[in-house]
């Protein structure tokens, strides 16, 4: 069949995505299993998918959206909860308008520099379901509060989960990880310092907005982005995002005290710090386990790595078993963390066990989506699908191809939700091509990781987390119109720098 006929059939799925939630305003749990039923249809009748092999890559997107992606968004939205619960999250929320409560400052603190922290440490949607659930509390609109944290959570991905999409895409490609790490530090650096600005214009609605507190602003990305660069030339994929966030928190918390100290609230209770550390403790505790956990720490990763169970659900080309990491996994890291951290509050263990089942309860509607959506991205992967798509990309464009390989990345991520995964479906095609066109194989691999961020805040996946965290199921459609625009302008700058700047850095 001609190629380009596969590649608008290809196209099929991703096209009723965007218009069922975006122009049809349909909730997600109602359109992503309607997507997944005609992604199997078409892999079978057109890309001569057997019935059991679809449903083999289906069952096997299934599972690893129970486990670990849902688990995780179970995990952070119970943190969150169970703060509720024990009244912590009154503590927090006073702490934060001690600081200020001028909502542009809260935004660089919580959304981007929180968040960014969460998923540097975690990644699958903490960055986004926490910090959007703390906003909704503190009283930000609702529907803003998970718009703003989507576009927060994009450059920070691609170094997100100690590093987990750079590292696993040097593998893929069999490339040095130090080297490609610092081209996605390279190629990111102007985003991590204009997004802060336009988080704050968002905020106050208008480009005014950024008035009185451009240098608090300015201050945050450049001490996100700084640390990130530096640290992802001389160390490698695993510490620049979790350096970057820690310095961007620090400056932009003691930049409000000093400079902005004017905006904190008025009759601000005066919280102690043994107050204070117990209201965070649940947070602090994730902190700390899953750092200690992490491939920073082998002795004790490589050991809880070791409680897995494998099963083969695809038996087609390319397949292999899925592994459950029952421990070694953020979700079960952060409910034991948040299990120790609220007795040690005072709850009761029957209490935040209860609290858990009403969380598990509350996310039906989102497991639902993002079950489908992840099913339908192995089911593209493994059929053909997704490579139809990039090889059209490929042959249309050329020389010109760094344009597009941003987009490519992009769409990766919009389809599976991960940039990790992203970084599988096409790290490797980015490098065959970068060799063919005589480019940098460094620079093309950093573009697709660059790409793959901005579909992050599009992805229905993603747009799934935000709406679970909060309670928002069913305005899907809503806020993937309100990022899609943010997400175009993302690649596209991408693009310019993944065309024009390789040379200036020497790639």
């Amino acid at each position: 069949m001609n190629m380009y006929l596969l590649f608008f059939i290809a196209l099929l799925p991703v096209a009723w995505l965007m218009l069922s939630l975006g122009a049809l305003k349909m909730p997600g749990h109602k359109t992503c299993p309607i997507a997944l039923l005609a992604t199997i249809i078409l892999a079978m009748i057109v890309w001569k998918m057997p019935l059991g092999q679809a449903l083999g890559a289906g069952a096997e997107g299934a599972a690893m959206a129970l486990w670990p992606i849902m688990i995780v968004i179970i995990a952070a939205v119970f943190t969150y909860n169970l703060s509720l619960h024990t009244k912590s999250m009154d503590v927090i929320k006073k702490m934060m308008t001690g600081i200020t409560t001028d909502q542009r400052i809260l935004v660089l603190i919580l959304a981007w520099g929180f968040g960014g922290f969460l998923e540097a440490i975690a990644g699958f949607g903490t960055a986004v379901a926490i910090p959007a659930s703390i906003m909704a509390a503190l009283g930000f609109d609702p529907i803003f509060a998970a718009i703003i944290c989507l576009i927060a959570n994009t450059t920070p991905t691609a170094f997100g989960a100690i590093g987990l999409p750079v590292s696993t895409l040097a593998k893929i490609a069999n490339i040095d990880v130090t080297q490609l790490s610092y081209a996605v530090g390279l190629q990111l650096t102007i985003l991590i310092i204009i997004i802060p600005i336009v988080l704050v214009m968002l905020t106050g609605k208008s480009v005014k907005a950024i008035k009185g507190v451009w240098g608090i602003a300015l201050v945050s990305g450049l001490s996100f982005a700084i640390p990130e660069v530096l640290a992802a030339k001389y160390m490698g994929a695993e510490l620049p995002a979790i350096l970057g966030s820690v310095v961007c928190m620090a400056a932009t918390v003691v930049m409000a005290k000093v400079f902005y100290k004017d905006t904190a609230a008025k009759d601000a209770e005066k919280i102690s710090i043994q107050r204070g550390v117990l209201a965070w403790i649940p947070f602090i505790l994730v902190f700390v386990f899953i750092l200690a956990t992490s491939s920073l720490v082998p002795i004790v990763n490589k050991n809880l790595a070791s409680v897995q169970t494998s099963v083969s659900f695809y038996s087609g080309e390319g397949g292999h078993p899925y592994s459950f990491a029952w421990i070694a996994n953020p979700g079960t890291i952060i409910i034991i963390a948040t299990f120790i951290g609220g007795m040690i509050q005072g709850a009761r263990f029957g209490e935040i066990v209860s609290v858990l089942f009403q969380t598990v309860k509350q996310m039906t509607k989102s497991a639902i989506t993002i079950v489908s959506i992840v099913a339908l991205a192995k089911v593209m992967s493994y059929s053909g699908m997704i490579k139809a798509i990039a090889l059209v990309l490929v042959s249309v464009t050329g020389s010109f191809y760094p344009f597009i390989a941003p987009i490519i990345g992009a769409l990766g991520t919009f389809v599976t939700g991960s940039d990790t995964s992203a970084n599988v479906l096409f790290g490797g095609l980015q490098v065959e091509v970068a060799k063919s066109l005589g480019l940098n194989p460094f620079w093309l691999a950093a573009a697709n990781t660059g790409g793959a961020t901005a579909g992050k805040m599009i992805s229905p996946q993603s747009i799934a987390v935000a709406t679970a965290a909060t309670g928002l199921a069913g305005s899907e459609g809503k806020i993937l119109n309100a990022t899609l625009k943010f997400c175009l302008v993302y690649v596209a700058v991408l693009g310019i720098i993944a065309y024009f700047a390789g040379p200036i850095f020497g790639f």
